[in-house]
């Protein structure tokens, strides 16, 4: 059983350790990505000309992307063909932009001043918003869930609502970004969302407050199984918010870990979390530019658990979710359940640059505990369990029943 009496300063001086031995510059790795964030400051304050601003970005993809040979490309063209061309920040974006694009990565990328606010505030755990998620649905912008004591709660938003205007404008066609960004604004400012309840069309007037983003839920099902969903690895919080997740089911003889549609965050927190599950041994191996290969191994703690386990994963399980589930997996830690992962196995690192902006950089890619490369491979489930479009329409979770059921048979084996 858990001893989850862990203070939460005792957690964070984990990661610290943790990041320290990474050895990279106190570098956080984040993986959604893997990508590394530097703590505390992460922003460059400092103002250079737009032209220097590419050249700057130039040398450090030269100096650091993973593959030295640039996607078999003589590098110095790119600062040739922009030499004396970059005049505005917005020029810089769109050089860097296409200069990043020709390594055929798609995870490497340049943010702007207001795309790495927004990165940086994901990390921080707070946005300033109405407090609701929202995914697309056959072109359409539903609604999936709001946020407890948010703005979008007392306005009376729902889930299951479908979003078809913002401030009079139609949201038909626009991304799922394009139209966060919509509604995203200054605290205290208003929004007006119109919405489509069944056949009713309404609209509502919502003040925008910060909105503390919380990654981890927890629940007790059964009586006897502790359900812990992860929703992403991104926030700085997430470690303290899963040992009282812990705390909260502490009384459960099985767990369930939900990791679908986590699609990654920072590196330290999928290690910590691994960590109480295993406590000796390589828990990540990561692969540098030059071949070099270092392991994180797991540090003695006098916190362990020691429960049946099934991992819920799917297709958008990537990055920091495999790194937790492929470790699992290889200790036989844990069941896998649902439908092969996503096979995001790259590290990125978030560089701060000039300007207040920042740069997504491949620097490297990892290994599960084996050594299994899972890049564009992915994670097969031990169970796997599909999730059907009858399930969608009847709102039935079939692979968490599934996981339930599962579960259940081990624990009665253990006892």
């Amino acid at each position: 059983m858990l001893n989850i009496r862990m203070k939460k300063h005792q957690a964070i001086l984990f990661i610290l350790f943790i990041v320290a031995l990474l050895g990279l510059n106190s570098f956080f790795m984040f993986t959604n990505r893997v990508e590394i964030t530097d703590m505390p400051e992460m922003v460059d304050h400092s103002h250079v000309s737009s032209q220097k601003l590419f050249d700057n970005s130039w040398k450090i993809i030269r100096d650091n992307y993973y593959d030295e040979d640039l996607n078999q490309q003589a590098w110095g063209r790119w600062k040739e063909h922009y030499h004396g061309q970059i005049k505005t920040d917005e020029d810089a974006k769109v050089a860097i932009d296409t200069m990043l694009a020709s390594l055929n990565d798609p995870y490497s990328r340049y943010m702007s001043k207001e795309e790495y606010n927004e990165q940086n505030n994901s990390i921080n755990s707070k946005i300033t918003g109405i407090g609701v998620n929202i995914t697309s649905i056959a072109g359409k912008i539903h609604i999936v869930n709001v946020m407890e004591g948010t703005p979008a709660q007392f306005a009376n938003i729902l889930p299951e609502d479908i979003i078809i205007a913002i401030d009079g404008k139609d949201v038909s066609g626009l991304s799922l970004s394009e139209v966060a960004n919509l509604v995203k604004g200054p605290e205290n400012s208003f929004v007006n969302i119109t919405i489509l309840r069944n056949r009713d069309k309404l609209t509502k007037k919502v003040m925008r407050k910060e909105i503390k983003i919380k990654t981890v839920k927890s629940s007790v099902l059964d009586k006897n199984i502790g359900y812990i969903q992860i929703s992403s690895f991104i926030g700085s919080t997430t470690p303290n918010e899963f040992l009282e997740a812990l705390e909260k089911t502490k009384n459960t003889d099985g767990l369930i870990l939900d990791l679908r549609g986590n699609t990654g965050g920072l590196l330290p927190n999928a290690i910590f979390i691994a960590n109480l599950f295993i406590p000796k041994g390589n828990l990540v191996s990561i692969v540098g530019r030059d071949g070099y290969k270092y392991d994180i191994n797991a540090q003695d703690t006098e916190f362990g658990i020691n429960k049946p386990t099934i991992v819920l994963v799917d297709g958008n399980s990537a990055s920091a979710s495999e790194i937790l589930s492929g470790a699992l997996k290889d200790y036989n830690k844990a069941k896998l359940l649902g439908t092969k992962t996503y096979g995001k196995g790259m590290v990125q690192k978030i560089i701060p640059m000039p300007n207040e902006t920042g740069l997504n950089l491949t620097i490297a890619k990892y290994l599960t505990p084996k050594g299994t490369d899972i890049n564009q491979k992915g994670i097969t489930p031990d169970i796997k369990v599909e999730f059907s479009l009858k399930d969608v329409k009847t709102n039935n979770d079939a692979q968490l029943q599934a996981a339930k059921n599962a579960l259940s048979k081990m624990m009665i084996s253990k006892k």
